[in-house]
C-alpha cells in the first residue's frame, strides 16, 4: 500500500558507514591512561600517608609527591575529556565574545550611553 504525492517517499536518507577514527580512539585511550594512573597515585598517596603516620618520616615526601601527581593527572585527563566531546561534536569551541554579549571580535568598551535614555534623546 503506497502513497502518492510530492511527499510519499522515505523522509530517511542513507547513513554513513561507521568508520574508525584514530584520533578519537587515541584520546579515549589518553583519558584511560589518565584516570587509571589518578587512581593509582591517590592509592600510593594513601598508603605512603599511612606509613607516614606510622612514623617513617620519608613518606611525607613520597606522599607529597603522589598527591601533586594525582592532581595533575586528573586535570589532564578533565582537559583531554573536553577535547574528546569536543571531537565528538557534543561541544563547540570558546569564542570571542563581548562583556555585553553582542559578539564584537574587537573587545574594547563602548562608548557610554547618554543619560535619560531613548526617550530623553528625542
Amino acid at each position: 500500500m503506497a502513497t502518492a504525492g510530492k511527499r510519499a517517499g522515505s523522509r530517511k536518507g542513507t547513513r554513513a558507514p561507521r568508520q574508525l577514527r584514530p584520533r578519537l580512539l587515541a584520546l579515549a585511550l589518553a583519558v584511560t591512561a589518565a584516570v587509571v594512573a589518578w587512581g593509582y597515585l591517590v592509592y600510593a598517596a594513601i598508603d605512603f600517608g599511612t606509613a607516614a603516620r606510622d612514623g617513617d618520616s620519608g613518606s611525607w615526601a613520597f606522599l607529597a609527591l603522589a598527591s601533586v601527581g594525582a592532581v595533575a593527572c586528573l586535570f589532564v585527563g578533565l582537559l583531554l575529556v573536553a577535547r574528546l566531546l569536543r571531537e565528538l561534536g557534543i561541544t563547540t569551541a570558546p569564542t570571542d565574545v563581548a562583556p555585553d554579549g553582542s559578539g564584537a571580535e574587537d573587545l574594547e568598551p563602548a562608548a557610554p550611553r547618554p543619560p535619560g535614555g531613548r526617550r530623553a534623546a528625542r
